[in-house]
């Protein structure tokens, strides 16, 4: 069996995951040269955000190797699925509708709102005082 490389950028908050994938492999995931376990910790949740797109894809095996930068763990585990989804997508329609049908390709937008001047945080103000 040939294999082939599919590589795919993904983004959420300020995480940047570069993902590459291996076709016809046996399945295994590193990021940053760890085994997501060791990565992600005890956090089963963050461990199936990273295989989640991997269980629309049928029969197929893939090998997955993700670098990933910035942000914290949860974001990091976004950006990864990401990727990995976007790398997916790359390999024909079929794939690509099952991927943008169970949202994997849509990049979350949202992001951390700026500190206003003259107020403590973002939204809050100030205590006011009457008197």
């Amino acid at each position: 069996m040939e294999k082939t490389i599919i590589a795919a950028t993904g983004r959420r908050k300020t995480s940047v995951a570069q993902v590459r994938l291996v076709q016809n492999g046996e399945g295994k995931i590193t990021v940053n040269s760890k085994a997501p376990e060791a990565y992600f910790g005890n956090n089963p949740r963050l461990k199936h955000v990273i295989v989640s797109p991997f269980d629309l894809t049928k029969d197929q095996k893939f090998d997955c190797t993700a670098k990933v930068t910035g942000g914290g763990l949860s974001s990091q585990a976004g950006a990864i699925r990401h990727g990995i989804a976007r790398a997916i997508a790359s390999l024909g329609d079929s794939f690509h509708l099952s991927m943008k049908k169970a949202g994997y390709l849509t990049r979350d937008p949202r992001m951390v709102e700026r500190k206003k001047p003259g107020q403590p945080k973002a939204r809050k103000r100030f205590q006011f005082s009457k008197r």
